[in-house]
């Protein structure tokens, strides 16, 4: 699982599972460029953490739901790398509140930054992954897409869009040789989870339905996305994979 001469991009990497990812793939070897939205302090840690592992490390500022922020994001990532090998989709927001109580602006901002943004940064990425003959996409999903949770609707609703994309794009990008999976992982104790108003019961019920006996860590997700990314995984295709310790047969 070695990524060396490899460039990579992690979207929303400057903290949780996307810290862990950017350095999981940095420990193989890969360049990996991290794109952040608001905390620039994080971003540094992260960036300088990267480096750390003796690779080039890029920390750049842009909203990934808005098309000029991804060509801003691209144009330093070129600059600096060429082009991206590796794309991870990880970044993600969302309005967390019941159904019937959504507006229009909760319902679009969600899809467009967590299936929406995809597509913007595919777009960006293909030219290179084409030219190379090769490429690896994994994007981070959550048990949502295809549970039902409180108050969750839309961003459920937009990680099940994300699924089916990432299913779609599969079987168009299989032919030049790019890969295109989804990780979904169980309940993952980060700050994204401070954003729920039933955060310590979600905890506890996870910690006792999960059959692995502890809940999902970001380098556990991590783990699973470097072997998606390396050679190995060439011929997996279109597919999500749980990463939860069992929690979801049991839920």
């Amino acid at each position: 699982m070695k990524l060396v001469g490899k460039n990579a991009l992690v979207t929303g990497g400057s903290r949780g599972i996307g810290r862990a990812i950017a350095l999981k793939l940095a420990s193989l070897g890969a360049n990996v460029a991290i794109n952040y939205l608001r905390n620039t302090k994080f971003a540094e840690e992260t960036a300088a953490m990267i480096e750390d592992k003796g690779v080039k490390a890029l920390a750049i500022k842009a909203n990934v739901a808005e098309e000029k922020d991804v060509d801003y994001l691209f144009s330093e990532i070129e600059k600096e790398f060429g082009g991206t090998n590796i794309l991870i989709s990880n970044a993600a927001s969302g309005v967390l509140r019941p159904a019937l109580r959504l507006k229009r602006r909760h319902w679009d901002w969600t899809m467009t930054i967590n299936a929406g943004a995809l597509l913007y940064l595919l777009k960006k990425s293909y030219p290179y992954m084409k030219k190379e003959g090769r490429g690896a996409i994994v994007a981070v999903s959550s048990l949502g897409a295809i549970r039902a949770i409180p108050n969750y609707a839309a961003v459920g609703a937009s990680k099940a869009a994300l699924e089916s994309l990432v299913r779609h794009l599969s079987i168009e990008l299989a032919p030049v040789g790019i890969n295109v999976n989804i990780v979904s992982a169980g309940v993952v104790e980060t700050d994204a989870l401070k954003h729920f108003p039933n955060r310590d019961i979600i905890i506890d019920e996870a910690k006792k339905k999960t059959p692995a006996g502890r809940l999902t860590t970001p380098e556990d997700v991590a783990e699973v996305v470097a072997f998606l990314c390396s050679e190995s995984a060439k011929m997996i295709q279109g597919q999500r994979i749980i990463i939860d310790g069992g929690y979801s047969i049991l839920a």
